[in-house]
């Protein structure tokens, strides 16, 4: 299944919520959702009542449009997360946070997560040390990611670093002077700040 290279505000709309797929405008008044919230197309507007087929598929799509995945990706982690220790659903949302990707944008180094996917892609980050150019890599606690030596000259990393917002979790240790960070924690339930019912998308898979 190819990736989707539409609007990505439409997807928001689809879902009938932000997320924050075009940084800094997402917060501000030009974002579609707070002018048309509303889903997209000539019928976009009618209210349907949705089978419980219908919200456990809501779920699974707007997980995939947060992280950015796709289908294969998705059950791939799922396969992962059910043969874990734990609650399914907690641990498929906790792979997802330790992508890199997710986890530079967790730190404060994108304005989301599109974005983070293409700075790693294009090899601006290393893991202990090593350079590191695929986003769905999963890292683990005690890795150390940073800005590449060559890229911490850049303006736009040094414009994130002074407009640095923070980590917003509390298993990452961010030092924005120096362009890293470090893993110190798996990430909690209470960390994953979307909104996502896990439970319907285990219910999904396990059919």
């Amino acid at each position: 299944m190819s990736r989707y290279t539409g609007p990505a505000c439409r997807l928001c709309r689809r879902e009938g919520q932000k997320l924050y797929l075009k940084g800094d405008k997402c917060y501000t008044d030009k974002c579609p959702v707070a002018k048309r919230n509303y889903a997209p197309g000539q019928h976009g507007q009618s209210r349907k009542k949705l089978t419980e087929y219908g919200l456990q598929l809501r779920e699974k799509q707007k997980v995939r449009r947060f992280y950015g995945i796709q289908e294969s990706q998705m059950r791939k982690y799922f396969n992962m997360a059910d043969r874990m220790h734990g609650i399914t659903g907690e641990n498929l949302l906790k792979l997802l946070e330790l992508r890199i990707d997710n986890v530079v944008y967790r730190m404060g180094f994108a304005s989301s997560r599109p974005e983070a996917r293409q700075l790693v892609t294009h090899g601006h980050f290393t893991v202990n040390g090593k350079k590191v150019d695929i986003p769905s890599a999963i890292l683990k606690v005690g890795d150390e990611i940073e800005v590449k030596s060559r890229s911490k000259n850049s303006p736009k990393f040094k414009e994130f670093v002074e407009n640095h917002r923070g980590s917003t979790v509390s298993w990452l240790d961010v030092s924005p002077e120096e362009m890293k960070g470090k893993i110190v924690a798996e990430p909690a339930r209470e960390d994953i700040d979307i909104p996502i019912e896990e439970h319907l998308i285990v219910e999904l898979y396990s059919k």
